[in-house]
């Protein structure tokens, strides 16, 4: 069975967990377009001129910031075009979206993000502050989250399919996603948990 055409595949989890590059495999697997908060918010960070940790705390006080980055995503469950969304917040905004929460290790994930070109806006002085970083940021984004919108990102009942990203390829993780996808287009009893 193949998915739909205006299937919206929506990403979540945890910083550095590889959810830019599964949905530049799931965009090449579907031919669906690409849109990522991610790099939307890196560039945005990158035009203030502070990292983005610093527009996370400023987001907190500032909810433009929130309206310019998530605005986007409220229209997008009209269109009938097929999706690939890397957001925080995706899944929240297109309920009807099959949504996925990638976890990693939080070491891992600073490895990741230390040596990843395109992450300008996230450079760390060691592994350390990385981590410190990381969970500051997720904390800081989570507890935003829950007080604008009663959404919690921690509750993985809110996700259709959970996988843990540490240990398993890129193209192993989408794999496992198109697979879900299928089965719950289908009708069909799938793996939850990773």
């Amino acid at each position: 069975m193949q998915i739909p055409p205006d299937t919206k595949i929506t990403l979540t989890g945890d910083l550095g967990s590889g959810k830019s590059a599964v949905s530049r495999i799931l965009c090449e697997k579907t031919g669906f377009e690409y849109v990522s908060t991610g790099r939307i918010q890196r560039q945005l960070a990158q035009e203030m001129g502070i990292d983005t940790l610093e527009m996370n705390r400023r987001a907190d006080v500032d909810p433009s910031i929130d309206e310019r980055i998530d605005g986007i995503f409220v229209s997008l469950g009209e269109d009938p075009k097929g999706y690939v969304v890397d957001s925080r917040m995706a899944w929240f905004f297109l309920p009807k979206s099959f949504k996925v929460y990638l976890q990693t290790d939080v070491a891992i994930a600073a490895q990741r993000i230390i040596h990843d070109p395109l992450r300008d806006s996230e450079q760390y002085m060691s592994q350390e502050e990385a981590v410190q970083k990381i969970l500051a940021r997720k904390a800081s984004e989570n507890a935003r989250f829950l007080l604008k919108y009663d959404a919690d990102c921690t509750n993985l009942d809110n996700f259709d399919i959970v996988i843990d990203t540490s240990k398993r390829t890129r193209e192993e993780v989408a794999a496992i996603i198109l697979e879900g996808a299928q089965a719950k287009e289908g009708g069909s009893d799938y793996l939850k948990f990773w």
